[in-house]
């Protein structure tokens, strides 16, 4: 029996990337999908891509009435939720002394108050033995260079994810994160930084990975499916990491990440000041 047979699941930021990947996975374990993104375009992608009945809506986590018009939708042609991937969201990266208030508050207005209201909202219609997943980000607990106001957003979610494990521990609601390490994602994409940079970035990434090489969204899929399925309903609380052996220590030529080498910046900043 399909894990996720007849179970109502909720994908938020399902248009794209890790999101789709997820998506296509909860299908595929039978789950009834919703997906929302802010883009249209890729909305529609994403339902010729993942087809058989799925319902998407267009909407902006950071903005309330979408949310409400999200979980109207829902509610309406799929019922109640059993599923929510918490997975919008946005990396905007500057160095702390250049991170301007626009930088800042699009980070925290869709990964921080976005996350936070998707599961507000969410509350009246979660079915009691529910289960929640946050997408954060290995940045969470590390120092990396250039990524203070994104690295913010993501361990606020960590946090976030923590409380309210704690506060639905009453309705047998379980509420995790998966922390991806580098993933092939069309979000390095929107980061803001000019394309040489970001070359330059996955090339050092990749030579410092003891795997060797970057994650695919098909490997997170697989892993929210798990945490989202009764198979892992002892699991509360938590935050996976995904990440390739990042953390691991003494392997072959890897160091750790929160030092992006000043080549790389050096290059940053020349693309910036041409823009």
């Amino acid at each position: 029996m399909k894990r996720l047979e007849g179970k109502v699941a909720v994908v938020t930021g399902g248009n794209s990337g890790i999101g789709l990947a997820t998506a296509r996975r909860l299908q595929e374990e039978g789950a009834k999908l919703a997906i929302s993104g802010r883009s249209k375009q890729t909305l529609d992608e994403a339902v010729k891509s993942i087809g058989n009945g799925v319902v998407a809506v267009q909407a902006d986590v950071a903005k309330l009435a979408d949310l409400d018009k999200l979980y109207a939708e829902v509610a309406r042609k799929l019922g109640k939720i059993d599923v929510l991937f918490v997975n919008a969201g946005v990396a905007k990266f500057a160095p702390l002394a250049e991170t301007s208030e626009s930088t800042y508050d699009e980070n925290f207005d869709i990964n921080v108050k976005g996350a936070y209201f998707t599961i507000q909202k969410a509350l009246p219609l979660l079915n009691d033995g529910a289960s929640i997943i946050l997408n954060t980000s290995v940045a969470d607990s590390k120092g990396t260079v250039g990524a203070s106001a994104y690295a913010a957003t993501k361990a606020a979610m960590r946090s976030l994810a923590r409380t309210a494990a704690a506060e639905l521990l009453d309705r047998n609601i379980r509420v995790n994160t998966v922390a991806p390490g580098p993933i092939e994602t069309p979000i390095f994409g929107r980061t803001g930084l000019p394309q040489q940079a970001i070359d330059e970035f996955a090339k050092d990434v990749v030579n410092r990975i003891p795997m060797k090489r970057f994650g695919k969204h098909e490997e997170l899929a697989n892993l929210a499916a798990f945490l989202l399925s009764d198979m892992a309903e002892y699991i509360n609380g938590e935050c996976v990491v995904i990440d390739g052996g990042q953390w691991l220590r003494g392997a072959g030529e890897f160091n750790d990440l929160a030092l992006l080498p000043d080549a790389l910046w050096e290059q940053m900043e020349a693309a910036r000041s041409k823009q």
